[in-house]
Parts: structure tokens; sequence; C-alpha cells
């Protein structure tokens, strides 16, 4: 069972990772159910000894092999990728809610309702448009009157950031890598730190390069916590 269980584990790790992100992000109703269908497979592989152990690899890999070529086929195919995936579907406009999409979809307003909750949005009055999109998530659009105030709005500084807030170091060690990718040097990085009087990188738990290019740092604690 041990034997089993560890070639199933194994298998389904490398197995997920052939089939790639998006089946582990779950877009579409297609990749719910093959999720769902990997895991039965792969439970059943390890816990029944009296199953034969070859026949439940083979039907593992060719689910996979299933998959790999659904996702082929949709990719280049807008007709296929509807038949498979749906696509997404317009249950509110201008506030007035469709009707004959609504139950398309399957849908009655009180779901509808509780789906623009979720969002902060408690009356269908305020959106412009929502769609029902395939992952059965809904994505809405306000009313300009109802929607919040942007940057240039107010004639706030839009000035795009130099940098993406990125980790530098973590448990006292640098992260060579991530300095490379924002084309910072660790001389730059020990100067940073120099200012906030921290000489030792080891006594850093976590430090973060800001969006500014300012360093957040959180020190280790003597009981080996950390502190900001």
């Amino acid at each position: 069972m041990i034997f089993r269980t560890t070639v199933a584990f194994t298998t389904i790790l490398i197995l997920a990772r052939i089939i790639g992100k998006k089946q582990l992000s779950q877009f579409t109703f297609f990749h719910y159910v093959t999720g769902i269908t990997f895991g039965s497979i792969a439970a059943e592989i390890s816990s029944k000894a009296d199953g034969v152990f070859i026949d439940g690899l083979i039907g593992l890999i060719w689910w996979t092999v299933l998959t790999l070529l659904v996702s082929f086929i949709t990719l280049h195919s807008t007709k296929a990728r509807v038949l498979i995936d749906d696509k997404p579907m317009i249950l509110v406009k201008n506030g007035v809610i469709m009707n004959q999409a609504l139950k398309k979809a399957r849908l009655h307003t009180d779901e509808l309702t509780m789906l623009l909750r979720e969002q902060g949005i408690f009356s269908v009055d305020e959106v412009h448009y929502a769609l029902f999109e395939t992952n059965g998530e809904l994505s809405v659009i306000k009313k300009p009157a109802h929607s919040p105030a942007t940057k240039p709005d107010v004639k706030a500084d839009i000035t795009i950031p130099p940098f993406v807030p990125t980790e530098v170091i973590a448990n006292g060690k640098i992260h060579s890598k991530n300095l490379l990718e924002l084309d910072l040097t660790e001389e730059w990085l020990r100067n940073k730190l120099r200012k906030k009087k921290i000489q030792n990188i080891e006594d850093v738990y976590y430090a973060q390069v800001l969006e500014n290019g300012s360093l957040y740092v959180s020190l280790k604690n003597s009981n080996g916590n950390s502190s900001s």
C-alpha cells in the first residue's frame, strides 16, 4: 500500500505539472471535473489493494492525454472552445436583468443578487454590465455614477512605479536571482540595510523591495520570530 500510494502521489504530481497551471486554477467546469477525476483515480489506486495497479496508472495517464488533447483543440478552435467551455453570458445590461440569459445560466434572481453582494453591490441599478463567466463567477462593470474615483479623476500622481514588490531576503539569505531581475545589486541592498543600521544579513528575517524602491525589513527576534 505504501508503494502504491507513493507511485500514485508521484505520478499525479508529474501529470499535474504537465497539464499546467490552467488546470490548477480550474478556469471552467471542464477543468473542475478533470481535477476531481484525477483525485478520484489517484485515491482508487492508492487505497484499494485488490485493484489492478497498472490499470489505475494507465487510466490516470490516459485521462491526462485526453485533457491535453481537449486543451489543444480548444486552443485552436473557437467553436470547440464554446462547445466545451461555454462562453460568458450577459446577465445584467444597463441595470436591467436579462431574463432569458438568467434562465439559460440556470440562475434565479436570489443567486444573482448574492453574486452581486459578494462584490459589494446591493442594488442591481448600480450595474452597467454583469457577465456570468465560464468558471461560475460574476464580472461586473458599474455605472459611472457608482464607480470608485480613479487617480486621474482626482488628479493624483499616476507615475508608473519603477519596481514590483519583490522578496530579496528570506530567513537571513539573499535572493540574488530576484535582485538581478530588478536590476539591483547586493551592494545596493547592503547599503539600504546599513541606512537602517542593520549590519548583518543573518539578522534579517524578511526583506522586500517596494514599488517606490524603498526597502521593507523584518528582523529576527531573539526567540526566532520576526519584527519590523
